[in-house]
């Protein structure tokens, strides 16, 4: 299916059926005119055969205590095997209401208040609250920035865990809001250097399945034949690639035994949430049947980043939109032309639109907006052709 056929097809206008994105701005930006390009979900409806499988299920009207199939972790795995060439056995495999929540619950199982946890800035902002919210001490370690591609600095990694004794560190892979699919040698490293000095590494990696370049995404499991698979906690899910959101199901993947059963007596005092029947069988059902679906939408989203990219090469050549190597968030460096103290001024008041703002992931990146590509190709023209118009008028 090409991108025209998708967007025809899969395109839903979401205004007015409470969705936080489109009706939400008011609450969230203090009006609510804005184009919005915003909160990571998308304006298109999930494959046919997931909706088809939840109508089936709701049409027996029974929402009671229910178990995970034998055909689930069949799925997962083969998923995780044909995408990612990665096996996850059924053993490993616990179960969360998101992936945030997974990070939450990893830190509280792992850690004790006032340890320290680290993460990489910029970064998706819940990492930063999820850590202070749950008492843990906050160490930050900037990503290396140079001409719109983030790196490790490995070395400022390192001496961070020394010298502030973190215990915890929060891996985002595929990285939001950079973009970058780490390489096999990048993991490698900062997971080496985890191991060396006892941290325990938790990878959310719910982004997996939006790889847009050749790169391709190794989860940390996978990482040299899985040779730091006693040290992790991976955290994946179908709700960013199918967009699922709400149907509150996500995976907290655990190979080391020792660590499960440590997890598991956490849980059975704390997690005490039933598995959500509805997120089950449609995350069973994007795995068993839903490919073709996802390729259309990462069509889709290639589209609107080279769109992007060539309109503001063409009309701004001093604005940098940032490597777009996996997700569906991209970041805009905009301050060749607008002051980093008037961006929301600039954003919102002249241009009309929604958007995350970099300083929202990490210190150093007031300028910067995050915009969500997984929409209509005629919205990010319309918003790029906003800020084109806004800068020159």
């Amino acid at each position: 299916m090409d991108t025209h056929e998708f967007v025809k097809k899969y395109l839903v206008d979401r205004k007015g059926t409470h969705c936080s994105k489109w009706d939400g701005l008011q609450e969230k930006f203090g009006r609510s005119d804005l184009l919005p390009l915003w909160i990571a979900d998308m304006e298109f409806r999930t494959c046919d055969a997931i909706v088809d499988a939840l109508k089936e299920r709701v049409s027996q009207g029974v929402f009671g205590y229910s178990f995970v199939p034998d055909s689930y972790y069949t799925a997962l795995d083969h998923w995780m095997q044909e995408r990612h060439h990665s096996s996850v056995p059924r053993e490993w495999v616990r179960f969360s209401t998101g992936c945030v929540t997974g990070i939450a619950w990893s830190i509280a199982a792992f850690t004790r208040p006032g340890d320290a946890c680290m993460i990489l800035t910029p970064v998706y902002y819940p990492f930063h609250n999820v850590v202070t919210n749950n008492h843990r001490r906050l160490v930050t370690v900037p990503l290396h920035y140079e001409k719109g591609y983030a790196t490790m600095d490995f070395d400022a990694i390192e001496k961070a865990i020394v010298e502030q004794d973190v215990k915890l560190f929060v891996q985002c892979s595929p990285h939001n809001p950079m973009g970058r699919v780490w390489t096999e040698e990048e993991l490698d490293q900062v997971l080496s250097i985890c191991a060396r000095h006892h941290v325990l590494v938790v990878s959310d990696e719910i982004h997996q399945d939006i790889i847009l370049g050749d790169k391709p995404f190794i989860p940390a499991a996978a990482v040299k034949g899985g040779k730091y698979r006693d040290n992790l906690i991976i955290l994946n899910s179908a709700t960013k690639s199918f967009n699922l959101a709400t149907l509150l199901h996500s995976h907290i993947i655990i190979p080391n035994p020792k660590l499960r059963e440590q997890y598991d007596a956490f849980a059975s005092g704390m997690n005490r949430t039933e598995v959500s029947v509805l997120g089950a069988l449609a995350t069973q059902t994007a795995y068993e049947k839903g490919g073709a679906w996802l390729d259309g939408l990462l069509q889709v989203i290639r589209r609107n980043y080279r769109d992007l990219k060539a309109q503001f090469h063409k009309e701004l050549p001093e604005a940098t939109v940032c490597a777009l190597e996996g997700t569906y968030l991209v970041m805009v460096d905009l301050r060749p032309y607008v002051k980093p103290e008037d961006i929301h001024s600039f954003i919102q008041d002249k241009c009309q639109l929604a958007v995350d703002y970099g300083e929202w992931f990490g210190e150093g990146y007031q300028g910067f907006i995050r915009l969500n590509l997984a929409t209509s190709p005629t919205l990010i023209q319309e918003a790029a052709q906003r800020i084109v118009h806004a800068l020159k008028d």
